[in-house]
């Protein structure tokens, strides 16, 4: 039983840091979106705020 609640803690570690990191990055304005760059995603204009005068 032990080692059970182990690993569940490790697991929960893990997931936490995970998302601790997608939560930091995000405020720091970093993107967690595909990473394909934004200059042809029609999507742009909605995982970054850019300004309309400066869409492609």
């Amino acid at each position: 039983m032990l080692p059970t609640i182990l690993i569940s803690l490790l697991l929960a570690a893990i997931v936490a840091a995970i998302i601790l990191n997608f939560v930091r990055d995000k405020k720091r304005g970093k993107s967690i979106g595909c990473g394909c760059g934004c200059s042809s995603c029609p999507s742009a204009g909605i995982c970054h705020n850019v300004p309309e005068k400066n869409r492609p």
